[in-house]
């Protein structure tokens, strides 16, 4: 009688983990009936609320907790530019690709025949395609868009391809060409295909969808992205659930392990950026997504980003099972620093309080 009794609690625990784990949206978000009881106290999601509306310019954040909404504010609806997150979305576009062995990641520059308006030097000419999506090409043109850290870089051919980081808009936007030059797919198909049907995202809109830079500095455009907040927070939850909605494995699994795995210390990128220092948390750096490291909070534990300029983000913490998507809207003349951003991921951590 004692081992059916310990089997059927087997069975049950087990019956639980698989249910929770396959907690996702439909065509609309979930909503728990009573937060609080999940964690997420009202008093704490209320002066959270009010920290966002006095003291930040955020105009959509949604906190996803087990696969459901445990606090949203703002418009989650509207789509905006979601600038350097959009490198974070192409790394998971490459996973197909890689996994089925039509992208080389140890193919050189050289191999692929890659030349910008200066010609590559003989040793930038060998650095991969995971020297590229890992910031460390050690190529140190200008790319076709500013934002980046290239005024912080060393003397061209100084590095070895591998050895140092930078985080250069060069590699970013090639990658881009890269990936549409060794899949012939258009990026922004690509995000319809993979991304869009699957995880049945809301407020796409492909005519917003636009590539652009100054063509005359670097060949490589941009690929800039538009996104709502809630197709955001989908798009983390993807991530949180290792490549898998439903039944279905979008992203390759062993492919989330590789995007999210340190290639670069937080140590070496603030050597490298000295700025980064200033930003409120230690961040390193995987297949363009930023991690979160040399943090004593648990909850923190392999967490990782991806981030935009002006307060664009997706932070996921695996930990404790949470999503957090914010936006600011640049065509409202709003903007939030970097170190808002990194103060608005830690409160969230501390939001969060089960008995």
């Amino acid at each position: 009688m004692m081992r059916i009794i310990l089997s059927l609690l087997i069975i049950s625990l087990f019956t639980n983990c698989i249910s929770e784990a396959q907690v996702y949206p439909d065509k609309n978000w979930k909503t728990p009936q009573n937060p609080s009881t999940l964690g997420w106290g009202e008093t704490d999601r209320s002066n959270f609320t009010r920290y966002i509306i006095d003291s930040t310019n955020i105009t959509g954040l949604m906190i996803i907790h087990k696969g459901q909404v445990v606090l949203e504010y703002g418009d989650i609806e509207e789509n905006s530019y979601i600038a350097s997150c959009r490198k974070s979305v192409l790394s998971m576009l490459f996973g197909k690709y890689v996994e089925n062995g039509q992208i080389n990641l140890n193919k050189t520059l050289a191999e692929l025949k890659i030349e910008d308006h200066s010609s590559l030097l003989k040793i930038e000419k060998s650095a991969t395609i995971k020297d590229i999506i890992s910031a460390r090409s050690g190529v140190f043109l200008p790319g076709s868009n500013g934002g980046d850290f290239r005024r912080l870089a060393p003397e061209r051919g100084s590095a070895k391809p591998g050895s140092y980081w930078l985080y250069s808009n060069w590699d970013f936007n090639l990658a881009g060409h890269i990936f549409e030059q060794e899949t012939n797919k258009n990026i922004y198909d690509e995000i319809e295909e993979q991304l869009v049907a699957s995880l049945q995202m809301q407020d796409w809109d492909s005519s917003l969808q636009l590539k652009n830079g100054n063509l005359e500095v670097s060949k490589f455009p941009a690929y800039h992205m538009w996104f709502s907040t809630r197709d955001m927070a989908r798009i983390g939850l993807l991530m949180l659930r290792n490549g898998k909605w439903q039944n279905k494995q979008v992203i390759p699994e062993a492919w989330v392990k590789e995007m999210t795995t340190q290639r670069t210390s937080y140590k070496e990128a603030q050597k490298n950026a000295p700025i980064l220092k200033e930003d409120g948390l230690d961040l390193g750096y995987g297949y363009m997504w930023w991690l979160i490291e040399n943090t004593e909070d648990d909850r923190f534990k392999n967490a990782y980003s991806a981030q935009g300029a002006l307060g664009q983000n997706i932070t996921i913490y695996p930990e404790i099972d949470v999503v957090l998507a914010f936006k600011t809207k640049s065509t409202y003349k709003r903007r939030n620093s970097i170190q808002t951003q990194m103060e608005v991921i830690k409160k969230t951590v501390k939001l969060y309080n089960p008995e």
